[in-house]
């Protein structure tokens, strides 16, 4: 055999081992199919989205105060105590009222006594005068004694209700169901009229409370459907306007928006930060294709959805 024969040989082998190897060569798919349930999008109308960033509060909540002067004898509450309507909160020491109390039952039971003896007395001279037994101007007298023993009775039991209703900021109590959310003051600190001695509040409704520019104010309106995400718990919620301002002069030229949270998930808390969005009808509407966002991929930094390919195929 001659070197060109030789030569000749080679590339026949080359093509046979070529065709030899080729079902080896294709790589073979054994991922298992999921079937999937495929949803057709189609650009719909999208308006303008105006946002504005707020802070969530409770619906219902307040700052506990009193309206004597006093020192704090007992705080009975700490932040985080559950407390029910007409618990009491805090107790206020002031011997002024617990000296008048202490008179005024007194006079009371001085009042009680005279107008028993004068009403005694009103029954026998009425007797003896529808007898003919005594004279006209004993019964005026008699007359006049009971309706003065009556008068002074009813003075001391409404001086009662007036001392007792000063009892009232001394033994402070809850004014609604709720939770303590904060204490301003501490046994022995001084107590003024006015001064906020501990706060409370309802955890059962939460509002977000926004400011909105002079020029996007006109937009928004009563009971409008708006999206409020919860920077902190990166989370969307559904809410509802509940209050419009129609005045800036004491928010710096900005309007107040208060927005009703619906389904208030459980960490949710006084005090954070939220973005409201609010879709404004007809303003700069276009066509846009919208999807859910529960159908977003993230992978990384990377935001995507999956599509059908050609091959039926995601």
């Amino acid at each position: 055999m001659n070197l060109k024969n030789i030569l000749l040989v080679i590339p026949a082998l080359t093509i046979l081992a070529a065709c030899g190897d080729s079902n080896q060569g294709k790589p073979v798919d054994d991922t298992t199919a999921i079937l999937v349930k495929v949803s057709p999008m189609s650009p719909s109308k999208s308006g303008a989205t105006l946002y504005a960033s707020g802070t969530i509060e409770a619906v219902q909540s307040a700052n506990i105060s009193t309206r004597i002067m006093g020192f704090v004898q007992r705080l009975r509450v700490k932040p985080g105590d559950k407390v029910r309507k007409g618990t009491v909160l805090i107790e206020i020491n002031n011997a002024d009222i617990a000296a008048k109390r202490a008179q005024v039952r007194a006079n009371i039971l001085a009042a009680e006594a005279a107008f028993a003896n004068v009403e005694k007395d009103y029954g026998r001279y009425k007797a003896l005068f529808e007898a003919q037994s005594a004279s006209q101007k004993e019964m005026d007298d008699i007359s006049a004694q009971y309706q003065m023993a009556k008068a002074k009775l009813e003075a001391a039991r409404q001086m009662e209700q007036e001392v007792e209703a000063q009892m009232n900021y001394v033994r402070i109590k809850s004014p609604f169901n709720g939770v303590v959310t904060n204490t301003f003051v501490k046994e022995g600190d001084l107590a003024n009229p006015g001064m906020p001695l501990l706060e409370v509040e309802s955890p059962d409704q939460f509002q977000v409370v926004a400011m909105v520019p002079e020029s996007d104010i006109s937009k928004i309106t009563q009971d409008m459907a708006v999206n409020v995400h919860l920077k902190t718990l990166d989370q969307w919620l559904s809410g509802k306007v509940s209050e419009v301002s129609s005045s800036s002069k004491n928010t710096g030229g900005q309007y107040l928006v208060k927005v009703i949270l619906e389904d208030t998930p459980q960490p949710v808390k006084s005090g954070m930060y939220a973005t409201v969005g609010f879709q404004i009808e007809g303003a700069g509407q276009k066509d846009a294709l919208l999807i859910p966002s529960d159908i977003l991929v993230n992978r990384g930094q990377l935001t995507g959805v999956y599509t059908v390919s050609a091959q039926d195929k995601a």
